[in-house]
């Protein structure tokens, strides 16, 4: 595979790194995979193809491929095209037949496990990679929200749902906690969540190395304040005994674990952590409930702030690119075990 142009890693980018992957192999064996591009892999989208048939008209355009995961023959790996970029261009691809989708990408449908007639809500949405593949899940039945508070993303993802040939579909363009707060006044509430947060994206560096350049502290601290807040309003829609999904495409502990930690907290009687399935053949790592946090944008010196998480948070699972040849994930399960109180 080839090394593209990398920039620069940042010092405390690196130092924050290495807190996270204490093992000096597995450290340097995550600094090489991320100057490699990541692999090809594609969704077959069964709203329109089963895996079997999409795979005979793959291998007839001589393509190398293989299914990762026995659980999921949906799930495909191209290892090589005759032809460069032409999963891209390919009639399969341009009629729907496949979504083509980083496979840690896939992984927050696979452990919300949207089913059909339920209600599903992706919080944000854009540009449809999951939302298209919940609606796979649930085989067109049912009703999934799909919110982007973006116009020019509504239109990526609404020419996504359009080629994948999604029905149950109804499209939002509203600032996620003002939605959350909406529906709550209407009593709108959802069987399955998804936050799929906006995040600093630390984990698409191999596809997106430019991520590294805007790449800074307070971003970070920035970021961490909106997800708790998205994630917070979700909950207040989630139905009794219904089920929430918070991802995101990064490493960084006040983005993930922080998060987790404080829902756990604001929600304390009403939602607990699930335990989180996943295709056995994947490497994942359980979430950290110890994080040093020895930086302060504020000031010259060090500070020593070790925050210490519910150890419930090791049911939450981490993706490293060098685990599984992927990009980098977070992933948490919620179940609401408790009504809340709307005046509360």
């Amino acid at each position: 595979m080839s090394h593209k142009k990398f920039p620069e890693l940042k010092p405390l980018f690196l130092e924050r790194m290495q807190k996270l992957l204490t093992n000096k192999k597995d450290f340097e064996n995550y600094l090489e995979i991320i100057k490699n591009e990541p692999i090809n892999s594609i969704r077959c989208n069964t709203l329109k193809i089963q895996p079997d048939e999409l795979i005979k008209r793959l291998k007839e355009k001589v393509w190398k491929i293989k299914q990762p995961f026995k659980e999921y023959p949906e799930i495909i790996i191209v290892e090589s095209q005759l032809q460069p970029g032409e999963l891209g261009r390919s009639l399969e691809h341009q009629l729907g037949y496949y979504y083509i989708q980083e496979i840690s990408s896939m992984l927050p449908i696979l452990a919300l496990k949207p089913k059909p007639n339920e209600t599903f809500l992706d919080l944000c949405s854009s540009p449809g990679s999951k939302t298209t593949q919940a609606a796979s899940f649930m085989e067109n039945t049912g009703t999934i929200i799909a919110n982007e508070v973006n116009f020019g993303r509504i239109k990526i993802l609404g020419s996504n749902l359009q080629k994948c040939g999604v029905t149950n579909v109804i499209l939002t363009k509203k600032e996620g906690r003002e939605l959350c707060k909406k529906l709550r006044e209407e009593d709108i509430f959802f069987d399955k969540i998804l936050v799929d947060a906006p995040c600093s994206g630390e984990g698409t560096i191999r596809s997106s190395p430019k991520t590294l350049i805007m790449w800074n502290i307070k971003m970070i601290k920035s970021l961490s304040k909106l997800q708790k807040a998205l994630l917070s309003s979700a909950i207040e829609i989630l139905n009794l005994n219904g089920e929430i999904v918070y991802s995101t495409c990064t490493h960084s502990p006040e983005e993930n674990e922080e998060v987790v930690d404080y829902v756990l907290n604001k929600f304390k009687d009403e939602i607990k952590l699930e335990k989180i399935s996943l295709p056995k053949e994947l490497k994942c790592r359980e979430g950290i409930i110890n994080w040093g946090d020895n930086d302060n944008p504020l000031k010259k010196e060090v500070i020593n702030n070790t925050k210490k998480f519910n150890p419930e948070i090791k049911k939450c699972i981490r993706i490293y690119p060098q685990d599984n040849d992927t990009e980098g994930f977070f992933i948490s399960k919620f179940k609401k075990i408790k009504e809340i109180n709307k005046n509360g």
